[in-house]
């Protein structure tokens, strides 16, 4: 009992260092609004010469016609071509003079371009984006181009690739209603299909300053970034008509849905599938954390016992894919030589039936925490992710300052809630369960 209480005591001690620590950490950072909805976001930053710029809009695959799926994605693309005062292929070329980089991501939820530079270049930066917001060329020329692009990539990414089609497969099975059905690559189809009217109208609809947050992070002085980012955005007009937002609530899945895949794969592959809570709710950070628990490290639950001691896999991992409707928590392996995929499948399922049987010891949970602060530390160590963090959680949280909350609920979750998570949650008439096998040999 005594040994007890001393452990204990020295699990709330390191608890609330954990706590302390992240709080000392805090992001300090200022928010306006212009009249035309822009959201701006400031950070401060002067410890190295540089400057991040972010432009998150708040448009992902789940705004899409369900017939024209993959125009987010193929925006991110497309923005790149140029504008009515830049030529195209010089959005890119403007950046790299400058010594500086670029890039872009989408995702079902939300899309963001970014820029890093020297601090002097800010200003360059800031006319590029708006150039992107009001200026932008969609044109058929630049979406014949495009579409060229995110063909090779689906090749590269979904069709060439062992294993690649798995998120595709999985969405149209876990997903009813929601417009999570397809992912952000959507369909070839339907981008051959589109007009140049369609790009257009979609970029109109969603690429408008009450639809974006802007953020700017690092080396800066916040007077004359305000006046740069008035000088280049304020003018820009605001869409007066809603923005579309799907409204659908997903009914439960009630079964469990299995299927086979036949593929390019030389080892069989099994992939399971969960649905859970959105981004925020109470129960997303625990479920999180089972996640973690089954896959971060060597000695995840996964690795330790599929493939370090039971031999059964090469590969194991399970992660949980933040979305503002319901997510997906996936668990997979990829199978030893000679090894049967419902025996490894049977593995997989009996390390999740532990953690609802047996919960989780305060070690694994005191571990967790550690790495999860780690994670928020690692993310927070440069201008570009805290530029990065401060626009996702504006957008799709309606919150910035959750980049010095948000570690806070993380740390409140128990050792009992990561294991009732498992119980609501990881069950198998909430699941989709997917086994690769490689194709059949043809004569």
């Amino acid at each position: 009992m005594k040994k007890f209480f001393i452990f204990s005591l020295m699990a709330c001690l390191l608890f609330a260092g954990t706590l302390a620590s992240a709080q000392d950490n805090k992001i300090e950072f200022e928010k306006y609004a212009l009249d035309n909805g822009l959201k701006v976001i400031l950070h401060q930053d002067k410890s190295t010469p540089i400057v991040a710029i972010a432009v998150m809009y708040h448009v992902g695959s789940k705004n899409e016609d369900p017939s024209r799926t993959g125009f987010a994605h193929f925006f991110e693309h497309l923005l790149f071509e140029g504008s009515e005062n830049i030529g195209r292929g010089e959005f890119t070329q403007y950046i790299q003079d400058a010594g500086g980089t670029l890039n872009a991501y989408t995702s079902n939820d939300n899309t963001c371009y970014f820029e890093i530079l020297p601090s002097n270049q800010l200003e360059l930066g800031l006319w590029l984006e708006s150039e992107r917001m009001l200026h932008a060329k969609v044109d058929q020329k630049g979406v014949e181009t495009q579409r060229e692009v995110v063909k090779e990539e689906m090749r590269m990414r979904y069709d060439n690739r062992p294993y690649g089609s798995f998120q595709k497969e999985i969405s149209k099975r876990l997903y009813q209603k929601y417009p999570y059905m397809w992912t952000p690559i959507g369909s070839m189809d339907h981008l051959n299909a589109a007009s140049e009217e369609d790009y257009v109208k979609f970029y109109r609809q969603f690429y408008v300053p009450n639809n974006a947050v802007l953020v700017i992070a690092g080396d800066f002085e916040p007077k004359q970034a305000k006046e740069w980012a008035s000088k280049y955005f304020k003018d820009i007009p605001k869409r007066n008509e809603p923005i579309y937002r799907p409204e659908v609530k997903e009914p439960p899945l009630g079964k469990q849905v299995r299927d086979t895949i036949f593929d390019q794969v030389q080892l069989p592959g099994i992939f399971k599938a969960y649905r859970t809570p959105a981004i925020g709710e109470k129960d997303f950070y625990a479920v999180k954390m089972l996640a973690q628990l089954l896959s971060e490290g060597e000695s995840s639950r996964l690795k330790k016992a599929l493939v370090d001691e039971q031999q059964l896999a090469i590969q194991t991992g399970n992660f949980v894919v933040d979305r503002e409707g319901p997510s997906m928590a996936l668990a997979y392996a990829i199978c030893n030589a000679g090894q049967d995929a419902d025996v490894v499948e049977k593995a997989m399922n009996a390390e999740i039936e532990k953690v609802k049987t047996e919960g989780v010891t305060e070690e694994e949970l005191q571990k967790l925490r550690n790495q999860i602060e780690s994670e928020f530390v690692n993310q927070n160590a440069t201008v570009f992710g805290i530029a990065n963090n401060l626009a996702t959680y504006e957008v799709l949280y309606g919150d910035a300052n959750l980049i010095n909350e948000e570690i806070g609920h993380y740390l409140k979750v128990t050792r009992e809630d990561i294991q009732n998570a498992a119980k609501k949650y990881f069950v198998e008439d909430n699941s989709v369960i997917l086994h690769y096998l490689p194709k059949p040999t043809q004569p």
